[in-house]
């Protein structure tokens, strides 16, 4: 399981280290996609494959389900570890999510977030999202 937050910096040519408690959750090889709210999600592999099944059991006839099936798979790339601990992010998730140099790597259960900065710090003082407003919102899931 995933869960806390870490800075790193990106370098020149789009790689990024995860810290050594994110490495040992994500395995040798892991999926990087578009995520909601313009960041990266990171799934290790097996996480992937239960959110491909989810996705493949969209009905195809449902006009936003095939979109976001369209937008979750396309922005889809495999990743993998270098020597060094690094990952290298492809260039459409980079403009996707607007990361420059400094960004926030955040363990979120099943997956992993990558941030830019500046929209991380503007995500987590948005005051529409207040923890809660979202705890009582949560209430009403069950949890």
């Amino acid at each position: 399981m995933f869960f806390g937050e870490s800075r790193h910096n990106m370098d020149d040519k789009g790689r990024l280290i995860l810290p050594a408690k994110f490495r040992e959750d994500l395995g040798a090889g892991f999926v990087m996609t578009k995520g909601l709210d313009n960041c990266i999600f990171i799934f290790p592999s097996e996480e992937w494959k239960v959110m491909e099944n989810k996705l493949k059991s969209l009905p195809m006839t449902n006009k936003e389900a095939r979109a976001f099936v369209r937008y979750f798979f396309a922005g889809a790339s495999y990743g993998s570890f270098d020597k060094q601990g690094r990952i290298k992010i492809p260039q459409n998730l980079i403009d996707y999510a607007d990361l420059e140099k400094e960004s926030i790597i955040i363990g979120v259960g099943t997956r992993l977030e990558i941030w830019a900065e500046g929209k991380w710090e503007d995500y987590t003082h948005d005051d529409s999202l207040s923890y809660n407003q979202i705890a009582e919102t949560m209430s009403e899931l069950g949890i």
